[in-house]
C-alpha cells in the first residue's frame, strides 16, 4: 500500500511539474495535461486510439512470443551444449549487436512492407536477448539435482518439468520483463517505419503534422498499458519465481 501511495505522489507531482511548465512555454511545443487529455478524449471518441493501441499490442505479443520461444529453446542448447555454444556464439553476439533499425529494414527489403516482416523483426531483435539470459540459467543447473534426477531415473519430461523449469524460471521472467519493454519500442519504430496502422504509425502521422499534444498521448496512452501489463502479469509472475527466497 505504501509503494502505491509513493508511486501515485511521483506522478502527481510530475503531473503538476508538467502543468507549471506548460505555463510558460509555446503551448504548439508543449501541450498542457489538458489539451493533451482533450486529445486522448476525441481519438478514443472516434475510435482509432483504440485500434492502433489494439493493433500495436498485437504485435506486441506476437513477436514476444516467437522471440521467447525461439530464444529460450535456443539458450537452453547453447548453455547445455558446450558445441552448440562455441559454434553458434559469435552469430548470436552479431545479431545481439546488430541495431534494431538495421534489422528492421532489412526484414521489410526481403520479406516487403507486410505484417510478418514487421513481426519477425521484432522477435529477431529480441530473440538474442532471451537466448543470452537463458543460456546463463541452463549454465548454472544444480549438479546434486542432476544426480538426483539420474538416481531416480526421470524421464525427459519429468526432468523438464521437475529440475529444469523451476530452476530456469527467474531467468525466464527477467528475459520477460526485459523482452516487454525492448518489444514494444521496437514495435513502434517498425510501425514508423513500414505499416498502416498502430501507435508508431499515428506517431509518424502526427509529427508530420507537428501535432505535439497527439504525441504526447498516444506515448502516454501506450506507455499506461503497459505500465498495466508489468504490475497485472509480469510483478506477479516475477514474485512467484522467487518465492523460495
Amino acid at each position: 500500500m505504501t509503494a502505491l501511495l509513493a508511486r501515485l505522489a511521483s506522478a502527481l507531482l510530475l503531473l503538476a511539474c508538467w502543468w507549471l511548465a506548460s505555463r510558460f512555454v509555446d503551448p504548439r511545443t508543449l501541450p498542457s495535461p489538458e489539451a493533451v487529455a482533450a486529445f486522448v478524449g476525441r481519438e478514443a471518441a472516434s475510435g482509432d486510439l483504440l485500434r492502433n493501441v489494439g493493433i500495436t499490442l498485437w504485435r506486441v505479443v506476437a513477436s514476444f512470443v516467437l522471440a521467447m520461444a525461439t530464444g529460450g529453446v535456443l539458450g537452453i542448447a547453447l548453455g547445455r551444449s558446450r558445441t552448440a555454444d562455441r559454434l553458434l556464439d559469435t552469430p548470436l553476439l552479431v545479431l545481439l549487436n546488430t541495431p534494431a533499425l538495421i534489422v528492421t529494414v532489412l526484414a521489410y527489403i526481403w520479406l516487403g512492407l507486410t505484417e510478418t516482416a514487421a513481426i519477425l523483426a521484432v522477435a529477431l531483435n529480441k530473440m538474442p536477448n532471451v537466448a543470452v539470459i537463458l543460456r546463463e540459467g541452463a549454465r548454472g543447473l544444480d549438479p546434486g539435482l542432476e544426480e538426483m534426477a539420474q538416481a531416480f531415473r526421470y524421464d525427459r519430461r519429468t526432468w523438464i518439468r521437475h529440475v529444469l523449469l523451476p530452476q530456469l524460471e527467474p531467468f525466464a521472467v527477467a528475459a520477460t520483463r526485459s523482452g516487454i519493454s525492448l518489444a514494444w519500442k521496437i514495435v513502434l519504430v517498425v510501425e514508423l517505419l513500414g505499416r498502416p496502422d498502430g501507435v508508431g504509425y499515428a506517431i509518424s502521422y502526427y509529427f508530420q503534422l507537428f501535432d505535439v499534444a497527439a504525441l504526447i498521448g498516444y506515448s502516454l496512452v501506450f506507455s499506461a498499458v503497459m505500465l498495466a501489463v508489468d504490475a497485472l502479469l509480469l510483478q506477479p509472475l516475477d514474485a512467484h519465481a522467487r518465492r523460495w527466497r
